[in-house]
């Protein structure tokens, strides 16, 4: 039935299991991904959609480094858009609509085209743990599946408990049923658990909408895609979302809910995403808005199933629709399921180390939800991280750890293990503090190299890399190098309301103005034949237009990182005993003990840990 013994389980099979399961497999271990419903793989269990502000960042990474999410999110793309291009490139962040019944079904033949993969349909109810090391699995069958490490992402199926208006009942999702079992093991070894909350909002049938009533919401006319890889090709047609707004009538139904709503009532005490609110938790917390914007999302290229995005709610389900028929444009809706709440268990995350090891239990990890993050794209970055981080120790190579300047995944990690979270974590550009170097558009040059060398991204991947790297760098030398004649430039110059040339001048110079675009630069002398003569792709060419408009501000960030990280060099020896430290302050002794740093650089990130507490630091270290 089994292998005798895995080097790899993945327990559960959501975006986090997926992405562990896929890395741990491509990286040559011998992996098993066993999950309660094989149907269910990928699910989408809440918006239709992958990426956003800085979780589109999170995409392209996971991409780069060879995971499937950003394939799986072009193949089943309904629509893509490039979100805050009117910002600095640092603040762009792709976006796709999904559909959702593709989304699932690729990324199963994804995984089942994986090689050193295999599958089991089963609840896992235990771990099995000898002398703090995790040796396998139990499932609620009795069946004992024995491996040499272990990435639990379970989701929000740890004592799932649904919630919608006076009623409630046990499941991870609606129509299927929570795990249980897994916590107690945790907490029995000595593990800290805490319930965390989220909800979705109610799925409508689209022929009952009049979408005249709303904003069309319509992709971007020249689509990209989140796949570095030749394997997928950009949208060739796209399906409009619409928008439409709630209004003080639907605010005061909702209210009328209010006394049979989990969230008011005491019934839900775990604390929910707060950038992500109920449309209950909106209303009362935002009682001068008058009203809210509803997003309306197709579910797919030909279901008429719809996500009513911005509508989440555990109200009573009389309530939802009395409610959700006063917005305009759903004046005749009728309802496919109602929204609700969920409750889950979750391990606060300072337990656990950057490799996404558990401090406590050898060769267990967690990943996603379990961890106290929500979204999709923060959880698949963790089952990607935690699936080549247990490869590793398997194989007894060295840990694979990224750092803050080099990947929003090395922000949320570290986010994670040093602050930790009492709320579901989400991921913002405004976490990172180098997000100048950490953009959607440079994410293979950060990351490729070192994923091929972990034997992870393949060898076409490396290569594609390396030629976009050669030839827009060229293209930057080459605008250095070549002059152009006021006579030339300043017809363009005029025409974008910027100060004329009195000279000649390097057209990087020029270029580097803010006024000045690509299209621009192309009317000058020479521009467009190296282009044409150097085969340079679309891609090559916005990456040599970051590197000339932002090459001040990358090489600033780069110097401050360059500081930082000498710090990250500095290591705490383990077990490293703090109480001695007296004239340090007791809160930063105390949170030191807890998080147990593994460099000065994460101990200078705690919260309560003062600059003051890090020179104390240093010189108790004698440096």
């Amino acid at each position: 039935m089994f292998e005798k013994q895995y080097d790899v389980i993945v327990v559960g099979a959501g975006h986090a299991g997926s992405e562990a399961a896929a890395a741990a497999a491509n990286m040559g271990s011998k992996t098993l991904l066993i999950t309660m419903n094989l149907q269910n793989i990928a699910q989408m269990s809440c918006n239709p959609a992958m990426g956003g502000i800085a979780k589109g960042q999170i995409v392209r990474e996971i991409d780069a480094m060879g995971g499937y999410s950003g394939i799986v999110s072009d193949t089943s793309a309904i629509q893509f858009k490039m979100l805050n291009k009117s910002k600095g490139p640092a603040m762009w962040s792709p976006r796709v609509q999904s559909d959702r019944m593709r989304f699932a079904e690729d990324w199963r033949l994804k995984l089942e085209q994986t090689p050193n993969l295999d599958f089991y349909q089963e609840m896992v109810a235990g771990l099995i743990i000898e002398k703090d090391k995790v040796i396998g699995v139990r499932t609620s069958l009795g069946l004992e599946v024995f491996g040499k490490s272990v990435v639990c992402t379970n989701g929000t199926f740890l004592n799932g408990l649904i919630h919608i208006g006076d009623k409630q009942f046990g499941g991870g999702r609606a129509g299927e049923r929570a795990a249980t079992g897994i916590t107690k093991d945790l907490i029995d070894v000595g593990f800290e658990a805490g319930r965390m909350k989220t909800g979705t909002p109610p799925r409508v049938d689209g022929r009952s909408l009049d979408y005249s009533k709303m904003t069309e919401q319509p992709g971007d006319d020249i689509p990209g895609k989140f796949s570095y890889s030749d394997e997928t090709k950009p949208l060739s047609k796209q399906r409009s979302c619409h928008m439409t707004y709630t209004s003080n009538e639907v605010h005061e139904i909702l209210k009328e809910g209010f006394d049979r709503s989990p969230m008011f009532n005491g019934r839900i005490q775990s604390i929910g995403p707060r950038y992500c609110p109920s449309i209950e938790d909106k209303i009362n917390r935002f009682a001068d808005k008058d009203r809210h914007q509803l997003f309306v999302e197709p579910e797919g290229w030909n279901t008429v199933e719809v996500y009513v995005n911005g509508f989440s709610t555990s109200l009573p389900e009389d309530v939802q629709f009395k409610a959700l028929r006063s917005v305009a444009g759903f004046e005749n809706v009728k309802f496919f399921r109602p929204g609700y709440a969920i409750e889950y268990d979750y391990f606060p995350p300072t337990q656990l180390k950057h490799t996404l090891e558990t401090k406590l239990i050898d060769g267990l990890y967690f990943a996603g939800q379990i961890n106290g993050t929500t979204g999709y794209e923060e959880a698949a970055c963790q089952g990607m991280m935690a699936g080549i981080n247990a490869a590793l120790k398997v194989q007894e190579k060295d840990e694979f750890i990224l750092k803050r300047n080099e990947a929003y995944i090395g922000v949320l990690i570290d986010d994670l293990i040093t602050k930790g979270t009492e709320e579901p974590y989400r991921m913002f550009t405004s976490r990172a503090e180098y997000r100048t170097l950490l953009r959607q558009d440079n994410a293979d040059f950060r990351l490729t190299e070192r994923s091929y060398n972990l034997g992870l991204a393949s060898e076409d991947r490396m290569r594609k890399m390396e030629q976009k790297k050669e030839k827009s760098f060229k293209f930057v030398e080459f605008l250095k190098d070549l002059s152009v004649v006021p006579e030339e430039a300043n017809p363009v110059l005029e025409k974008r309301k910027s100060s004329p040339m009195k000279q000649s001048d390097k057209v990087f110079k020029v270029f580097s103005r803010p006024q000045i675009t690509m299209e621009d630069v192309k009317n000058f002398s020479g521009v467009e034949e190296f282009i044409h003569e150097n085969e340079l792709n679309e891609e090559m060419i916005e990456q040599t237009e970051i590197q000339v408009k932002y090459s001040g501000y990358i090489q600033k960030e780069k110097n401050n990182a360059d500081k930082l990280n000498r710090l990250e060099d500095v290591k705490i020896p383990q077990n490293f005993d703090y109480s001695n430290i007296k004239s340090m302050s007791y809160e930063a002794r105390e949170k030191l003990k807890k998080v147990q740093p593994a460099t000065v650089s994460q101990a200078s990130r705690i919260s309560g840990v003062s600059p003051n507490d890090i020179s104390v630091l240093l010189v108790y270290m004698g440096r």
